[in-house]
């Protein structure tokens, strides 16, 4: 049951709570566990791995459905090396991203390319927030865990300056855009779009910003923490919790423009498995907000009372309505519904939470996005997802 520590949240506490042991789960093989699942991702046999080491001092993590090194991977393996205490991948993973995904010049200067091949070709000149925002959060609890070292190691130096650029760019006259809608404080699905993907609203990351972010950055961060919050509550259903892939500012599911983005986004379905994870998270570290506890009891009784077993890794509009096909990442779902007990200690938490504990790591092409989920998953719902 929740106890005055979880309802301040582990900012102000220091405490984290090991759902696992809750759970019933032994302390010991929950440890052993999480060590082993690091090793399988970084340095398992050729099928099972998404690390790979490039020359004496970098890596990348590559998506293994499409064969490439993206920012969303690149930023989740350097927040998964802070977590665990392990510099050298960190810094490996740093230094691949900094000279082959960094851009030097053009609208997007500062940014970094969302999609590059493994042999750091860029596929794309664009960038994707999602990305940045991770980038920069990883980059300071290395700074508080190891100290800022020299050059592109100088973590917090080059995460303040991030995000100066995030919120900053194409002021003054200069070109390109902004991640975040300077009038809003929402973030944006891409730099060129004002429309936003749910996923990528991290509040607790936000409010951290606010603290460590250059002096005159820190208002607004504090400021897109609250924005965020309140947008998750117009984007997220108030019967089932499901949000869409992506929303337009309001919260309404963005409407299809199939030709452009690659077919449509207003549903429950892949990048949107996150939301519901980061608002758990929101509320583990700051529990500012009981809408959040709320929405997650929502949720799991949708996915454990209202859907049959049969479609619990079906397709769905956010207001539940079963649409034709499969889950492209079930793993992923069975691991955020998992992750949504941080924010509750209702049956339904718990079931989830001993689906996920039975639920093996995925193998095959599509490992990559489940398997960073899982792990975030399992580091959080042990009481290792934490503020340094």
């Amino acid at each position: 049951m929740w106890g005055a520590d979880t309802i301040n949240g582990a900012f102000e506490t220091g405490t984290y709570r090991n759902v696992f042991a809750e759970a019933g789960y032994d302390k010991e093989t929950i440890e052993k566990r999480k060590n082993e699942i690091f090793h399988t991702l970084f340095y398992g046999a050729e099928s099972e791995r998404i690390y790979h080491p490039v020359e004496d001092d970098m890596a990348y993590i590559e998506d293994t459905g499409n064969h490439d090194a993206r920012t969303e991977g690149m930023s989740y393996g350097m927040m998964m090396c802070v977590q665990m205490d392990r510099k050298e991948e960190f810094d490996r993973l740093w230094k691949w991203a900094k000279t082959y995904m960094y851009l030097e010049e053009g609208e997007n200067a500062g940014y970094f390319a969302w999609s590059v091949q493994p042999d750091g070709t860029k596929n794309s000149f664009g960038a994707a927030p999602d990305g940045e925002e991770f980038f920069a959060m990883a980059l300071f609890f290395a700074a508080h865990r190891w100290g800022d070292g020299e050059g592109i190691f100088n973590y917090s130096r080059e995460a303040k300056e991030l995000l100066h650029t995030c919120i900053h760019k194409g002021e003054n006259g200069e070109g390109g855009r902004a991640m975040w809608d300077a009038s809003n404080h929402l973030i944006r699905f891409i730099t060129d779009v004002d429309f936003s993907d749910p996923s990528y609203h991290l509040p607790h990351f936000y409010e951290l910003f606010a603290l460590w972010a250059k002096e005159e950055d820190r208002a607004f961060f504090k400021e897109a923490a609250e924005a965020s919050r309140n947008y998750l509550k117009r984007a997220c259903h108030p019967v089932t919790g499901l949000s869409a892939e992506y929303a337009e500012f309001d919260g309404t599911p963005y409407q299809p423009v199939l030709d452009q983005w690659g077919g449509r986004h207003d549903w429950y379905y892949s990048d949107a498995y996150r939301t519901i994870a980061n608002i758990a998270l929101d509320y583990e570290w700051f529990a500012k907000d009981e809408w959040e506890s709320e929405n997650v009891d929502r949720f799991l009784n949708f996915f454990c009372d209202t859907v049959q077993e049969k479609d619990r890794d079906g397709i769905f509009l956010t207001d539940g309505t079963i649409l034709e096909g499969k889950a492209l990442h079930p793993v992923a779902m069975t691991a955020v519904n998992a992750q949504a007990a941080l924010a509750s200690d209702q049956k339904n938490a718990f079931l989830c939470v001993h689906r996920f504990w039975e639920t093996p790591l995925r193998t095959g092409d599509r490992r990559y996005y489940d398997n960073c989920l899982y792990f975030f998953a399992y580091l959080a719902l042990s009481g290792n997802y934490r503020i340094y």
